[in-house]
């Protein structure tokens, strides 16, 4: 591992990123659901300023304890390189794969959805790069995996570790489910989405922990897998949503039994840039 590695942060830090976290997030949300639900007449609308929780979170904790030197050093992951980059393919295709083979079970059962992007093959790239910057990962990834994952996995095994990030980001979800403006939240089951995004946590702990902490393959597995399903939006289809919970099922667990869920790291695997 990298000799950047940082000492474990406390239960006290821990408990202040989940506090900046949810308080700077839900300080956002929360009234516009208010708002929905009737309980509020109006409430500027600023939902993605609210996703930026869990990253000014993150930043705000390791300047406290480590000043700029610390945030530099946050920030620096986000394009760290010393890792296999067989890794990038992985996490910049699992999820369209798993997406695409979803669709497959749409097709078959004639619940097909229609794509956002109509044969303008343009809008795909351009999409990636929007999900990217505005669509969860940067607002979200320097917080969960570059600290809450680091902090949960000092004391815990990779699998733990990745379940409860993924608990915890589910929960962090919760408003966005009463507020009509996000459409690919409001209204729909929580349990499938909790469930799929606690997977996918254990997923990006998979990569995470052999790209050497890096934040750029975590960002980029984040940006795909949003970005395969807003193309391919499969949850419009109740047969293909719960095809592409089982095979994120079946994916981590393979995934789990293969290289083991104490820190999802093969003994002996190769670590050196290819």
């Amino acid at each position: 591992m990298s000799s950047s590695r940082t000492p474990p942060v406390g239960w006290r830090a821990v408990a202040a990123f989940l506090a900046v976290t949810f308080g700077w997030s839900w300080g956002f949300w929360v009234p516009q659901a208010l708002v929905a639900e009737g309980y509020l007449d109006s409430v500027p609308a600023l939902p993605e300023l609210g996703a930026f929780g869990p990253t000014v979170a993150a930043f705000v904790l390791v300047v406290y304890a480590g000043g700029v030197q610390g945030a530099r050093q946050l920030a620096g992951r986000a394009v760290q390189l010393d890792y296999p980059r067989r890794w990038v393919g992985v996490a910049l295709l699992l999820a369209p794969i798993l997406v695409l083979a979803s669709l497959a079970v749409a097709v078959v059962t004639g619940t097909t959805p229609s794509f956002p992007w109509s044969g303008n093959l343009l809008v795909l790239p351009i999409a990636f790069a929007f999900i990217l910057v505005l669509g969860g990962p940067i607002q979200e990834e320097f917080g969960w995996r570059g600290y809450l994952l680091d902090a949960l996995q000092s004391r815990f095994g990779a699998v733990t570790s990745g379940v409860l990030v993924g608990i915890v980001w589910a929960v962090w979800h919760l408003p966005l489910f009463y507020i009509p403006s996000e459409t690919i939240y409001y209204r729909n089951p929580f349990l499938g989405f909790a469930v799929s995004i606690t997977l996918f946590s254990v997923l990006m702990t998979w990569v995470y922990n052999n790209t050497n902490r890096s934040l750029l393959p975590a960002l980029l597995f984040h940006a795909s897998f949003n970005w395969s399903q807003a193309m391919f939006p499969i949850l419009d289809s109740d047969p293909a949503s719960l095809a592409f919970v089982a095979l994120l099922a079946v994916s981590t667990a393979a995934v789990v039994a293969y290289w083991g869920s104490d820190t999802l790291v093969r003994i002996g695997g190769d670590r050196s840039p290819s």
